[in-house]
């Protein structure tokens, strides 16, 4: 797909993503860690790209993520049908308050609490991926790390398959830009109390590569 840019966030994300495309038309670019640093410089990425007068058809946010026990296990393939910013919001005596509820004028949300991924790419590369594990992503700015933390998220997404730190920036700047947004990633460990060494990162990169053939 000519004028495809992937973003992740670190190089070895990258990496495993080019060596399994093999497709110099596609940009495949690490843009850093979290939603703001994602947004900021897939934003400018996709400004300089249109300035130059070969503007992007689409933006992928792609790379590891963790994700829900029950929905996907670890090495498993995501496609995200939405990218929610999990946090973003107000917190109060009652619990947590999305910034869909707060009761801002609609001039002031932007695109709100998510951004949906673009039909026609959900379908493409589901049809690549039949095995993928297909539904919202949430982005976190904090990478969930208690129990207590993980059933709070499914109760408030109950939909959720997995977690990133990316993908609502990303989507954002796609949508300011009215560019066509999906989000692909690979399971590299269960969401829930942290323990790094049980992360299984290699078999994650090792996923991420057998994917991105989905993305030619």
């Amino acid at each position: 797909m000519t004028g495809l840019l992937v973003v992740t966030a670190v190089p070895a994300e990258a990496e495993a993503i080019r060596v399994g495309l093999a497709d110099p038309t596609v940009a495949v670019l690490p843009v850093g860690v979290g939603p703001a640093v994602a947004g900021a410089a897939t934003a400018r990425l996709l400004t300089l790209a249109e300035s130059a007068g070969r503007p992007y058809r689409a933006v992928v946010s792609a790379g590891v993520a963790g994700g829900f026990a029950d929905r996907v296990t670890v090495g498993g393939t995501v496609i995200g049908t939405r990218a929610v910013a999990a946090d973003l919001g107000a917190e109060s005596p009652e619990g947590f308050i999305p910034i869909d509820e707060l009761g801002m004028p609609a001039e002031l949300l932007g695109v709100g609490q998510a951004v949906d991924a673009d039909a026609t790419l959900l379908t493409a590369l589901h049809t690549a991926l039949p095995a993928a594990t297909v539904g919202p992503v949430l982005t976190v700015s904090t990478v969930t790390g208690t129990a207590a933390s993980t059933d709070e998220l499914l109760r408030r997404y109950p939909g959720a398959v997995a977690e990133a730190m990316e993908g609502y920036g990303v989507a954002v700047a796609a949508s300011q830009a009215g560019v066509p947004f999906v989000e692909l990633r690979t399971v590299s460990n269960p969401i829930g109390p942290r323990d790094r060494g049980a992360w299984r990162m290699r078999a994650a990169l090792t996923a991420l590569t057998t994917a991105a053939f989905a993305l030619r």
